[in-house]
């Protein structure tokens, strides 16, 4: 029954979510009217009547005048999903849901790994392949299946709360950046988007978990000790665009890995104000050294990476790992977060991309990754190995 344990718990999500988005109300038993709101099933027919009578009767305009009335006092929503739209966003659950079920039912047996020990390293290596590839088929299914719940749920417009200065603050904000105020200004980044409720800016605060249950572990890598000479751990992962990536097929050519987020402000700068990731990799694109950026974004989509793809046309491809399992295997903290990966497979520099967030230094800038690559090209050992990553947190699934 352990088995099938993920299966029932989607399913759940699936009537928890679908339920309230196919229009299914709780039934008036019960029900207390929020005080000092009456709402449209609050009243008795006979007002009820009145008030279609009334809107009947009014002119186009005042029918839109009535509409932003109604809105201001009993709150706004975003367009509900049509029919059509939550018939098909179900349809692609279920499929998304058969997915995971032969994903669980292919993977290996928990009894197979009490006597992994028993094995050959060969059936070692076979078996611990077997159990990754269908841990990354249900969690691309899982990913799948929230994806098509947000539709069901319909778009949500941030709500701003009611009293708070929000554009003081963001006027305070620009001042703390120009004064080179960093915490300040990171606090008050963080105090905005909580304001707004926009979950992409809030900070990370790792959960406790129940008693009882084991605390979750980051995969370690292989080699401990400073960043030159740590062997870069493998992955397979799928880019936003569908084509497979290995880093093993990269063996023999210099890799850079760029954690990224769309969203954060610190990436923005190096996409909107100056192109730093775009021309390094165009800089060096003719030396064998490989580029990949890396989503560990949980509630990123494949159509906005796309967009971004398409509109900074990029020369590289963003990897779709908002399972966080390889950010967790590298250890990603920020975004951005930069490692530079030698032709023998060896971490010889992870951190900052620069010594000037947001360009606040104007003077004695230092590009990490360039340097680096500059001293790989031309043979020369690499100085810098290890520098402290600022941005924002990784938002990883809790």
């Amino acid at each position: 029954m352990k088995k099938y344990l993920i299966s029932t718990v989607v399913v759940l999500m699936v009537l928890a979510v679908a339920w309230p988005a196919l229009g299914q109300r709780e039934g008036e038993e019960g029900r207390q009217p929020r005080e000092g709101r009456r709402g449209f099933q609050d009243m008795s027919e006979e007002e009820r009547a009145k008030l279609r009578e009334r809107f009947r009767s009014m002119s186009e305009e005042e029918k839109e005048k009535f509409r932003a009335q109604m809105g201001e006092r009993f709150g706004r929503r975003g367009p509900m999903v049509g029919r059509e739209a939550q018939m098909k966003a179900i349809e692609e659950i279920e499929k998304q849901l058969a997915e995971l079920k032969k994903a669980i039912q292919a993977g290996p047996e928990r009894e197979a790994f009490r006597k992994l020990g028993e094995a050959s390293p060969e059936e070692q290596a076979k078996l611990r392949q077997e159990w990754q590839k269908a841990r990354q088929e249900q969690q691309d299914a899982i990913n799948a299946i929230q994806e098509q719940l947000s539709k069901l749920a319909g778009p949500r417009p941030p709500v701003a709360r009611p009293g708070v200065p929000i554009k003081e603050l963001k006027e305070i904000h620009k001042l703390a950046v120009e004064e080179n105020a960093n915490k300040t200004a990171e606090r008050l980044e963080k105090l905005i988007a909580s304001y707004q409720r926009e979950p992409k800016e809030r900070p990370q605060r790792p959960e406790r978990p129940e008693r009882g249950k084991e605390r979750p572990t980051r995969p370690k890598r292989d080699v401990e000790g400073a960043a030159s000479g740590k062997k870069a751990p493998d992955f397979t992962l799928t880019s936003f665009d569908g084509k497979t990536v290995s880093l093993s097929d990269y063996r023999g050519k210099v890799v850079v890995l760029e954690w990224f987020n769309f969203e954060c402000p610190y990436v923005k700068y190096h996409y909107d104000t100056t192109p730093t990731m775009v021309n390094l990799a165009n800089k060096y694109k003719s030396k064998d050294v490989v580029w990949l950026a890396v989503n560990s974004t949980n509630h990123t989509t494949p159509e906005a990476n796309k967009a971004f793809t398409k509109k900074y046309s990029l020369p590289y491809l963003i990897l779709d790992d908002r399972s966080g399992r390889v950010g967790h295997a590298y250890d990603a903290r920020t975004t951005p977060h930069m490692f530079v990966i030698d032709t023998k497979g060896n971490i010889i520099y992870e951190g900052a991309i620069d010594n000037s967030p947001l360009g606040r230094k104007k003077e004695g800038v230092v590009n990490y990754v360039d340097k680096a690559l500059t001293e790989l090209a031309t043979g020369k050992e690499v100085g810098t190995t290890e520098t402290k990553p600022y941005g924002c947190t990784v938002k990883y699934p809790r």
